[in-house]
Order: C-alpha cells, then sequence, then structure tokens
C-alpha cells in the first residue's frame, strides 16, 4: 500500500463513529465498560445478535473494544466505520 493510500484512508489517531455487530447478548449495563457505546441486542434468525454504535475516540481505543469483546466469547460480525466525528 502506498503512502499516498494511507494518507487518503485519515490519520490513524483520528476519532469516528462505528457500528459494531457480534452474535450474541451483550447486556446494556456493559455500555461504559464498551466506550459508552449504545447497545441494541434482537433476535435474527433463531439466534441474538448485538449492534453497538458509538463514537469511538481513535483505533487504539476501537482495539480496546473489540478485545473486551473477544474476552466475553462474542464472535464479531461486523466492524463498520460510520463517519468522522465531527
Amino acid at each position: 500500500m502506498s503512502e499516498t493510500t494511507l494518507s487518503k484512508q485519515g490519520p490513524f489517531e483520528t476519532s469516528g463513529t462505528y457500528r459494531i455487530r457480534v452474535k450474541g447478548v451483550v447486556d446494556a449495563r456493559w455500555s461504559d465498560w464498551l466506550g459508552g457505546m449504545t447497545i441494541t441486542t434482537r433476535e435474527s434468525e433463531g439466534s441474538h445478535v448485538t449492534d453497538m454504535v458509538g463514537k469511538v475516540a481513535d483505533q487504539a481505543a476501537l482495539a480496546g473494544i473489540l478485545n473486551a469483546l473477544y474476552e466475553m466469547h462474542l464472535p464479531l460480525l461486523r466492524v463498520e466505520f460510520l463517519r468522522d466525528s465531527e
């Protein structure tokens, strides 16, 4: 990947809003531990799916949230960048 391509992606330390989807249930009380994300769980095709949406300070914070979900043994279904923070 060229330096020009990398610079178009934005700084590594830039905040943004993300949606993270996992298979399983994440209790809304975990919101503070997961960076203040809004947590919504629904049933989909006979199993539970949880969406978490919120502002993430930088890539290190995103990695921390993903690591917390890993430690909870929740399979990741999607990590989606929604927009830059304003």
